[in-house]
């Protein structure tokens, strides 16, 4: 047999956590388990600290119980230890071990091997302390999971960059970490709520693709070796979605996963929830309605209020109706001249030089008045604002506008400077369709690498026949910041950060 040295001799480990490892060999060195298969819990700190809030100072339930959780305290004296655990939502509970409870032995285990950080099992009487704290004096207590890592210091808060990078150590130590991942499912609920009373069917579409669209944006690219092709993980769900509705299915939604190979920053992440939806007779007006209504129960479904406090301070007032202003007269406005989708190109390229902003050389009209338009305009929308009617050449899956020329019936929801979803009255002929997604191929020809492809399948789809409608994506992940405050990365709760 090879002598194997144990890892505790070779491993250069700072010294707490040597001493860790040292006190799990001592525990497996004792016949007891550091790491057992199951515990005998019987209840849980939420569930006692629900039951039990009746008892007063000095005050015994009579009641045993088996609870388990993570020591986030811990205080030994000669014959009396006490302990804090935290379990489930961040409740915590005190632990009471004494000599004359659990023994002379059991005590000096306590007190040689369980450290901060450790996940302990006791049984015992649920009380209330002298000083009228609700407790478990133990009868009896087990390790459940022995931490080799001590925690983060407990009293200086983590940044950013470590909160991201070690998340499960983020969700242990601090509050808003854990109601924010409560938060997302809570938000979920009431989107899906929403939809359901509103007789919106959900649905499933591919995250493969054999050709992106549905956006402007540069996917990811993969391969089948099954099918020996490359393939594209998705940047929208928009064209299913829109199969859907011409096979009948005419109010539908998705929430799912799509990835853009793009820049990350405190709006962007590579990969990000979404939620899609379309509407069957429906414009984007509707769709305006409609998505203020969904924010707005989504705010009331978390917050029981339309103006709630930000997690890092300040307030954000949903309530009342949302403005609404259009591209062209917006940017006119701020840049002292009419703008229209008429104007030269080479007036737009030169106020957006004078205003230093930088584009490609390459970029088509309806783009320099959207720089224009994200320089002057965008970031003073602090209150929820609808920008509405955008150039027709940069929005190939929108319907013209009924009225005006050159632009489209489509919007973007504006909240505190960042974009938070985006809504069109969807263009359903084919033929027009067909002529815009060429140009758009033609593009991506020229070098465009976020310009959509041509996909005859959907085009094919369309020929059946799709009925006005109205569609809406807006992303999640942006919907959690409107709600807290928080960036991007502080609302996912494993983001893609590049390796250490």
């Amino acid at each position: 047999m090879t002598d194997v040295t144990p890892i505790e001799e070779i491993d250069d480990l700072p010294e707490q956590m040597q001493i860790r490892r040292d006190k799990r060999v001592a525990i497996l060195s004792s016949g007891e388990d550091a790491y057992p298969v199951t515990v005998p819990v019987t209840t849980t700190v939420s569930a006692i600290r629900q039951k039990y809030a009746h008892l007063v100072a000095d005050d015994h339930s009579g009641d045993a119980v088996g609870v388990a959780g993570r020591i986030m305290f811990m205080r030994n004296t000669g014959k009396l230890c006490f302990a804090q655990i935290q379990a489930g939502a961040g409740e915590t509970l005190q632990l009471m071990l004494s000599l004359d409870r659990v023994g002379e032995v059991a005590l000096e285990s306590w007190k040689s091997l369980v450290d901060i950080g450790d996940i302990v099992a006791v049984e015992g009487e649920v009380i209330s302390s002298k000083r009228g704290e609700l407790s478990v004096t133990a009868d009896r207590w087990q390790m459940a999971s022995k931490a080799l890592r001590p925690l983060p210091n407990l009293h200086k808060p983590l940044n950013e960059e470590t909160r991201v990078r070690q998340r499960y150590a983020d969700l242990i130590v601090r509050d808003t970490a854990r109601n924010v991942a409560r938060l997302r499912p809570a938000v979920m609920s009431s989107l899906r709520n929403s939809f359901a009373k509103r007789d919106f069917i959900e649905v499933e579409t591919p995250m493969l693709q054999t050709m992106h669209g549905g956006a402007a944006a540069r996917p990811f690219v993969t391969k089948s070796n099954a099918f020996d092709m490359e393939l594209f993980l998705r940047i929208a769900p928009e064209l299913f979605l829109k199969r859907c509705v011409v096979g009948g299915i005419e109010r539908v939604f998705e929430i799912n996963r799509n990835f853009r190979n793009e820049g990350a920053d405190s709006t962007h992440s590579p990969e990000f929830a979404m939620l899609e939806f379309y509407q069957a007779y429906a414009d984007y007006n509707d769709m305006a309605d409609l998505t203020q209504a969904l924010i707005q129960e989504a705010a009331l479904a978390v917050h029981g209020s339309l103006d709630f406090e930000l997690v890092e301070g300040g307030r954000r007032d949903l309530s009342g109706e949302w403005h609404r202003i259009s591209v062209f007269p917006a940017v006119s406005e701020a840049v002292g001249q009419e703008i229209t989708p008429a104007t030269p190109i080479e007036t737009l390229r030169a106020l957006c030089d004078a205003a230093e902003i930088s584009y490609d050389p390459k970029a088509i009209h309806g783009k320099l008045v959207e720089e224009l338009l994200e320089h002057y305009v965008v970031e003073n929308l602090t209150r929820p604002t609808f920008v509405i009617d955008y150039p027709v050449d940069t929005s190939p899956l929108v319907r013209d506008h009924r009225t005006v020329a050159g632009v489209v019936e489509k919007w973007d929801l504006y909240i505190d400077g960042y974009e938070a979803g985006t809504g069109y009255s969807e263009l359903i002929d084919p033929i027009i369709q067909r002529e815009r997604l060429v140009a758009q191929s033609q593009l991506k020809d020229g070098g465009d690498a976020e310009a959509m492809q041509l996909d005859e399948d959907f085009l094919r789809a369309l020929e059946y026949g799709m009925p006005p409608s109205g569609g809406v994506g807006m992303g999640v992940d942006r919907l959690l910041m409107t709600l807290t405050g928080l960036n991007i990365r502080e609302t996912i709760l494993f983001p893609l950060v590049k390796p250490e």
